[in-house]
């Protein structure tokens, strides 16, 4: 039985990253991702449910919001599974979050915060290349050099990670490793290391749930198992269909070529035995073998043994 919350759920991922109370958690996830480029030491959640700005304008849902002492904002998201126009999906959330940022009135000069958006993905990419961390900025084509740092994408592929616990090298390793574990572990390593995994451990403690808690991560992991199964089925279902047509498209090409090649097969045999009877005839009529042999094709043995 699992000791600890499946991150993977809607309910485990939030009470991981999603709680005001514990937000040093996610404080420490997004130094240990950004470390070298910035250091943020305090973070507010923002309402997720961001209201359309006009009239018949889609709002968005985010599963994290939040911002940091500078104006900065973060969007975190958890994705078991891709969506159609992901890619695209994921620059409307941010493009939004820039837009809103405008204010009104004339003394407003584009003075935008960067916005970063972290999409956690528990499945791989149809397209690019197999990697854990994909980060995206707007930089110049030909020479690399970053055009703004207001807009970031970093894309986490959960399934291309595949390192165990002595072979993580720093804490953003150390976190994804805990991440894609945790249901399995008894355990959370890295403690000794910092001590943030400590509290993660006492937070994701099954036994530590409340009786609402309890109930409402129990509806969140059926949620979450059913659409795996409901994926695993299609995919299976996908298959078995590419299959089926393969084959029948497989036969369908092996006996048309079948039958062509036995009708070459056919007529070639029957010309033989078409010129072995013309052989045998003019033999019998006292035509010198030479002359059969260019009549017919055939050897002068051949002929001999008519």
């Amino acid at each position: 039985m699992a000791r600890f919350i499946n991150p993977f759920t809607d309910v485990g991922f939030k009470r991981i990253f999603g709680q005001a109370i514990n937000k040093d958690l996610l404080i420490d996830f997004l130094n240990a991702l950004l470390v070298g480029e910035r250091q943020v030491k305090d973070i507010t959640f923002l309402d997720k449910e961001q209201l359309p700005l006009f009239r018949n304008d889609r709002g968005v849902i985010y599963d994290i919001y939040c911002t940091d002492e500078h104006g900065e904002q973060f969007i975190v998201e958890m994705q078991n599974r891709e969506q159609i126009n992901f890619r695209e999906r994921a620059l409307y959330y941010l493009s939004q979050t820039i837009a809103r940022q405008g204010e009104k009135g004339n003394d407003w000069k584009f003075e935008l915060k960067s916005v970063y958006g972290v999409f956690f993905m528990n499945f791989e990419l149809k397209e690019g290349a197999r990697k854990l961390r994909t980060d995206i900025v707007l930089a110049d084509r030909d020479t690399h050099e970053l055009f703004t740092d207001k807009m970031r994408y970093i894309f986490i592929e959960l399934p291309s990670f595949t390192k165990e616990e002595a072979e993580c090298e720093n804490d953003f390793e150390r976190w994804i490793y805990v991440l894609k574990n945790m249901e399995t572990l008894q355990r959370l390593p890295f403690k000794a290391r910092n001590a943030v995994f400590q509290k993660l451990e006492e937070i994701v403690d099954i036994a530590s749930l409340t009786r609402e808690e309890r109930m409402m991560y129990d509806e969140s992991l059926k949620v979450y198992r059913d659409n795996l199964a409901v994926q695993e089925f299609s995919i299976r279902e996908g298959m078995e269909k590419g299959m089926e047509k393969g084959m029948e498209k497989g036969l369908k090409e092996g006996m048309k070529k079948g039958l062509k090649e036995g009708m070459k097969e056919g007529m070639k045999k029957g010309k033989a035995e078409r010129s072995v009877e013309i052989a045998r005839n003019l033999k019998a009529e006292g035509i010198p073998a030479g002359i059969i042999a260019k009549t017919t094709g055939l050897s002068p043995e051949e002929i001999g043994n008519l």
